[in-house]
């Protein structure tokens, strides 16, 4: 899927003929007004300047890794790619990629971050990761980062031999964040939305420790964790003038093939 500096509209070849303008700020809504769900604009730019100051790059690292092993041609699609920093990585990495999110604030970083870097064969769309503006097997892999895992979609979108990664918060992930905000830190569950059709190739783990400095990027690392929306008020309180988090970092790859 190329799309040149030209192309403004695209048409679905369907009984009716829908049209989809690109924005002036190079991505399309192909959600209409669901696209004003998702990530707002402030937590979109939370996220980005704490993406951007590289406390995750071992995970996008890890991630570009598997996608060579497994695949060196093809769509890669980033299903629920929020603003776009893993997206970049890999269409850095040499890879065709489409980034899909159903937050219009979000896509609109992504698409901004794929055309300041030039990166070629990219594209980004606010859409649902469970309806994937693609036709039935026309990806050779698709990523879910810490996003939905809608597996069926997956494989739908996947070619015979197409692979899902699914990367996601292993039992120790942000800890010490937990520490900080809670008198009693639990170990993160097993998600309940893991693939069940498909056939588990690997899994690998990452772990390691960061320090995360200055409020303003503790903050934005806890705006993009689920505890932002289940913690009480008074434990909210507790990282107001933490200026300092040293926390472990733990992640699972999970790598699916769409044979069972």
């Amino acid at each position: 899927m190329q799309v040149s500096d030209d192309i403004r509209t695209l048409f679905c070849d369907g009984e009716r003929r829908h049209s989809f303008d690109f924005s002036a700020k190079g991505y399309i809504n192909l959600a209409g007004s669901r696209g004003i769900s998702g990530d707002s604009k402030e937590a979109v730019k939370a996220r980005t300047d704490f993406l951007n100051k590289g406390y995750y790059e071992p995970i996008a690292r890890r991630l570009v890794e598997l996608l060579a092993t497994y695949k060196n041609s093809g769509l890669v699609v980033d299903a629920g790619c929020g603003e776009g920093y893993y997206t970049q990585m890999i269409a850095e990495a040499g890879f065709e990629i489409l980034g899909v999110d159903l937050s219009k604030f979000a896509v609109q970083t992504t698409a901004s971050r794929l055309k300041c870097k030039t990166a070629q064969n990219t594209f980004a769309a606010v859409a649902s990761v469970f309806e994937l503006p693609l036709q039935n097997e026309t990806a050779s892999a698709l990523v879910s980062i810490f996003a939905p895992c809608a597996e069926e979609e997956a494989r739908r979108v996947l070619s015979e031999n197409g692979i899902l990664i699914v990367v996601s918060a292993g039992r120790e992930h942000l800890m010490g964040l937990k520490q900080a905000l809670y008198s009693t830190a639990y170990e993160n569950e097993d998600r309940r939305d893991m693939p069940t059709n498909m056939k588990l190739l690997e899994r690998q783990t990452l772990s390691y420790e960061v320090t995360v400095e200055g409020n303003g990027d503790i903050e934005s690392l806890f705006s993009m964790t689920p505890y932002y929306w289940r913690t009480s008020p008074s434990d909210k309180d507790k990282l107001s003038g933490l200026q300092v988090l040293k926390t472990k970092i733990d992640i699972n790859f999970d790598v699916y093939t769409k044979e069972k």
